[in-house]
């Protein structure tokens, strides 16, 4: 907690000065009370003084007034360094989180990453709040009460000594045994988060397969979880305020029964004794509203942990001191646009690599098809080149330089990516659109949607390319949204397109449409003299990538394969069972019975063009 604060506290430094400072001073009144009160009764109801009592009322309304004036000012200085530290964490957090890579996201997981950001900042501004408004004033409330009354008598004042550490005792085992409990807590709520998330934006298929009771009982089991871990940590917190009255009850009761017998004696007035029964009252209300407190910076304490663990987390793909802002990538048209030697990956804590030794080249302007089973890394393998993972052996190039050497921002300025999952964010068309290219022209924005086949339907909504855009693109069709997200991509026109499965919601038409339209983009740069679209194509269609330059066939990680159709279709096994299991050998021009299938393949390849990247 203290690193949080000393790490965000320093724009707020003059809230944290006068919000405590406002506190001191109206605590100063509170101890000021019982000492007028026990003049009161001692010099003006003991002697039926009418006017002295009055006077003495209208200072305490006075002292009150004043000191309701600071617990104000204390209140905004409060709000206003709660607030406002509270939204810059939130804003520190949101910006870290998005720095991170894929594998620190992957470790943290979505859900977690929400209550952080949500849950965990609500408990710490809270503690922020109370701390500025009662942790100064309860401490010195109950610690200025023990020096009041040991001043008015020291022996009645050695009840309070004796007090203290009793309390404290209770204290000290009750917080012991909850910080566990409330670091647990928060883990749960993770839990719940993540089932919540999961129940939300998968409700149409939960209800299509009538899994609605499976997933309250999941919820109902996350749920008595996190609520018996909640009342577990409630029972032990709830010890503290029974145990705290009881032992400053017992020693109001000390100090009345020792206070009537000083009061024979001529040992103490009545109104010091009434003084020490209102100090005894404002440190067991102060022990009280401490124990309340106790628990509020113990649950802050243990969110502030999550918090520091996500801002100390670095993110492991970062720019190199040195490097490249592709300034001078004109020079660079001669050689690959993408190269991989030996790249290997594995995610954290994997057992095995999800990709192992791949090993390939593409030329500017060419078209690279991969294609293999669900599970094969095919979307892993083009995850490498924009670099949203970092290869843990092997080397992957772009244009003849490292991914690592180069700017991430120049990098994925040159390789637009379209995901698997198309996503949109709420807003427009337009906005969407522009991700890539702020201000882009209407003309630009209508270029990007032709290629994407996209242009059609977007003319026929009746705001265009300011129709609204619900949360993830919910208001439009799978279809719909990939062909937005296509061109997306293409604003800014970047130099390397990959398209990971991201045509699988288009019918076969539109996707060739798509397909010769990327094309057609391509060659229109190599004729102005521009460095020609490249583009990668991950699909588990044989259609999709049969005219593609080269084709990488893989398998369990490995690539198994590499080459044009025509040359897989006659020596690799794995890509002939793909297309076997697509096509008919008719339209694969395989061989009929009683002749090899390979032999007739490899007639074709010798007669027909050698192509593709290595």
């Amino acid at each position: 907690m203290l690193k949080l604060l000393r790490r965000f506290m320093g724009a707020y430094t003059r809230d944290w000065v006068i919000g405590p400072a406002s506190k001191l001073l109206e605590v100063l009144f509170d101890l000021l009370t019982p000492l007028v009160i026990a003049r009161m009764i001692d010099e003006s109801v003991a002697t039926h003084d009418v006017g002295g009592a009055l006077r003495y009322g209208a200072l305490l309304l006075a002292m009150a007034v004043v000191g309701l004036g600071f617990t104000l000012i204390c209140q905004k200085m409060a709000a206003l360094a709660s607030q406002g530290m509270g939204t810059d964490i939130r804003h520190a957090l949101f910006r870290h989180i998005n720095a991170l890579s894929h594998a620190e996201l992957d470790r943290f997981g979505t859900p977690s990453l929400i209550t952080r950001i949500t849950n965990d900042v609500n408990q710490v501004q809270l503690a922020i709040a109370l701390g500025i408004r009662q942790l100064i004033r309860w401490p010195f409330l109950a610690i200025g009460s023990m020096v009041a009354a040991l001043v008015i008598d020291w022996q009645l004042g050695l009840i309070f000594l004796v007090s203290t550490p009793l309390i404290g005792a209770v204290f000290w085992f009750v917080m012991s045994r909850c910080v566990p409990y409330f670091k647990s807590m928060q883990a749960k709520l993770d839990r719940i988060g993540l089932i919540c998330r999961e129940g939300l934006s998968g409700v149409r298929v939960i209800r299509a397969f009538v899994r609605e009771d499976h997933e309250r009982v999941r919820f109902h089991q996350a749920a008595h979880e996190q609520a018996d871990t909640a009342i577990a940590a409630g029972k032990l917190s709830s010890v503290l305020n029974p145990a705290t009255f009881l032992i400053m009850n017992l020693g109001v009761c000390a100090i009345l029964w020792a206070g009537g017998v000083r009061v024979n004696v001529g040992g103490l007035t009545q109104g010091e004794v009434m003084a020490f029964v209102n100090y005894m009252t404002q440190t067991l209300l102060s022990i009280v509203y401490v124990a309340n407190l106790v628990v509020v910076f113990t649950k802050a304490s243990a969110s502030a942990a999550r918090i520091n663990e996500v801002l100390a987390c670095e993110p492991s793909v970062v720019d190199a001191p040195d490097a490249w802002d592709g300034s001078d990538l004109a020079a660079h048209e001669d050689v690959p646009a993408l190269t991989m030697r030996n790249a290997a990956f594995a995610y954290p804590n994997a057992s095995a690599r999800v990709i192992d030794g791949a090993t390939l080249e593409l030329m500017p302007g060419q078209t690279l098809g991969i294609i293999g089973g669900t599970g094969s890394g095919k979307s892993t393998l083009v995850s490498l080149i924009p670099r949203l993972y970092d290869v843990c052996a092997g080397v992957v190039e772009v244009f003849g330089r490292d991914v690592r050497a180069w700017q991430l921002r120049a990098l994925r300025r040159v390789v637009g990516i379209v995901p698997q999952s198309a996503s949109l964010i709420s807003g427009t068309i337009r906005s969407n659109l522009c991700w890539r290219k702020r201000g882009a022209s209407d003309a630009e924005l209508w270029s990007a949607l032709e290629a994407a086949q996209a242009a059609e339907f977007v003319r026929k909504l009746p705001d265009g390319l300011d129709a609204t855009v619900e949360a993830g693109g919910k208001n439009f069709s799978g279809g719909q949204r990939q062909r937005l997200t296509i061109a997306r991509a293409l604003m800014g026109d970047p130099l390397i397109l990959i398209l990971d499965d991201s045509a699988s919601a288009l019918d076969f038409k539109t996707d060739a449409a798509l397909r010769h339209a990327i094309q057609s983009r391509a060659r229109a740069s190599r004729e102005a003299g521009a460095t020609p679209l490249t583009t990668v194509i991950v699909s588990q269609r044989v259609s999709s990538v049969r005219d593609a330059d080269a084709i990488c066939v893989m398998r369990r990680g490995h690539v198994v394969g590499l080459g044009t159709h025509d040359e897989l279709l006659a020596g690799c096994e794995v890509y002939r069972e793909i297309c076997l299991s697509q096509l008919r050998a008719e339209e694969l021009g395989l061989a009929q019975e009683g002749e090899p299938a390979a032999a007739a393949a490899a007639a074709r390849v010798a007669a027909g063009s050698e192509g593709g990247a290595r």
